[in-house]
């Protein structure tokens, strides 16, 4: 460990030179030179992973006899009446695009079409939505 006699001694050629200013680079505002020391992020995007991974999804309900049959009687009489557009509330499920599982949505909208073939359910708005994903479906009166 050194004094202070003996660190004033080893840098006595130098300690009473003037601050060295730059001829090529302008002298940098306390503002900038403040924003340096300035916190960052240094595992970027890391929170956003945080909140999706605790972000909850619903897994998809396995429907019971009894509940197919009630939705399959309500498309029944959708496809008979689909000449009025009849309108429906359609509770179904959305698989997630980042994880498994889902969420359960509802929509209300007039039917346009029942496409079989596709089985999907086509409404005016031109939301389109798969048959097996619904959960169920109440008939507007």
């Amino acid at each position: 460990m050194h004094d202070n006699n003996e660190k004033d001694s080893r840098h006595a050629d130098i300690i009473n030179l003037p601050h060295h200013t730059s001829s090529k680079h302008p002298r940098m505002s306390r503002e900038n030179r403040a924003s340096q020391f300035s916190p960052f992020a240094a595992l970027t995007g890391y929170d956003s992973e945080i909140k999706e991974t605790a972000r909850l999804t619903d897994e998809k309900i396995e429907l019971d006899e009894d509940r197919i049959y009630d939705i399959n009687a309500k498309l029944q009489y959708i496809k008979d009446n689909i000449d009025v557009k009849p309108e429906i509330t359609v509770e179904y499920f959305i698989s997630d695009e980042k994880k498994s599982g889902g969420a359960y949505v509802t929509l209300n909208d007039r039917v346009r079409i029942i496409d079989e073939y596709e089985r999907t359910i086509v409404f005016v708005s031109g939301k389109r939505i798969n048959i097996d994903d619904i959960y169920g479906i109440l008939l507007s009166r």
